[in-house]
Order: structure tokens, then C-alpha cells, then sequence
């Protein structure tokens, strides 16, 4: 067996020896006696898959009313934002993000603590337009930390009620 295989990585186009004692005609350009690369996939979730599990979990626990409505944050590398959402009635009250004229004219840059500041002012002056106070808070996933909790922080000195 030693043999063919040496034959075979010796002649490409003529006769290759398959893992047995057969040995079959092929117009192979590779000998076959060499291993494939071995693929390895992580197990490891990305930081965005995981971010993604977690909002399932805190989804399962708040859930919005018209009475109290869920305030949901999103937050991405150059933007964020937020909504005040009824989630009987599949409404959205209230928007606001980086984007905004509002906002963007406070700001230089979305991505930073200053500007889910800026948002979080925006967001609980837009709720007291429509009569809303107390909000359910959802983080989105995220950690309560950093520009989560300045959006959270700015809310509530805007006067809404976690």
C-alpha cells in the first residue's frame, strides 16, 4: 500500500490508490493520500449573539403597558437608540436616537456618553408631550453601564419614573 501511494503522488494524472488495496483510474490533480485542512468552528458566541440572548431572557420579564410603557434602548458603535413602546396595543409612543436634528445639534459624535445623554433629555421631554410618566426600563442586552445607564440617568432627571 506504501508503494501505490508513493506511485500516486508521483503521477498525478495516471493511476491513484484510494484508501484500500483497489486502485482506481483518476484524472486527480492533488494526491489523495494528503489530509484535507481541517476546519474548526468556535463554540464561543459573538459579543452581538450574546447581546441578542440576553434581551431574549429580559424580554420574557418586561413587558410595556399603556400605563407603563417599556422605554427600549438599542446602542451601536456610532449611534443610539430609544423607544417608548406599549407592547398590548404593538404601538410605539415615543422615538428618539442620534440621528435626530434635536440631538444631532448638541452633539458632535453619536457613539459616546454625551450624546445617550443628549438622547435620554430628548426621550423623556418627548414622553411628557404625550402624558407619559413611569416607564418600564430595557436595556436591550446591553450592560447597565457606560451609555446605557446615561440614557437611563438622563431620563430619569427628565422626570420619567423607573
Amino acid at each position: 500500500c506504501a508503494m501505490a501511494a508513493a506511485m500516486a503522488t508521483a503521477n498525478f494524472g495516471a493511476r491513484v490508490a484510494m484508501r484500500g488495496t483497489k486502485l482506481q483510474t483518476s484524472e486527480a490533480k492533488v494526491p489523495t493520500d494528503r489530509a484535507l485542512p481541517l476546519v474548526v468552528e468556535s463554540k464561543e458566541k459573538s459579543s452581538r449573539e450574546r447581546c441578542r440572548k440576553r434581551h431574549l431572557r429580559i424580554r420574557n420579564r418586561v413587558q410595556g403597558t399603556a400605563e407603563r410603557p417599556r422605554l427600549a434602548v438599542f446602542r451601536s458603535n456610532n449611534h443610539i437608540y430609544c423607544q417608548v413602546i406599549d407592547d398590548v396595543a404593538q404601538r410605539t409612543l415615543v422615538a428618539a436616537n442620534t440621528m435626530q436634528t434635536q440631538v444631532k445639534e448638541k452633539v458632535s459624535f453619536g457613539g459616546n456618553v454625551e450624546a445617550a445623554m443628549a438622547v435620554g433629555a430628548a426621550v423623556a421631554e418627548a414622553c411628557k408631550k404625550v402624558d407619559v410618566k413611569k416607564v418600564v426600563f430595557d436595556r436591550g442586552g446591553n450592560l447597565y453601564h457606560g451609555r446605557v445607564k446615561a440614557l437611563a440617568d438622563a431620563a430619569r432627571e427628565g422626570g420619567l419614573e423607573f
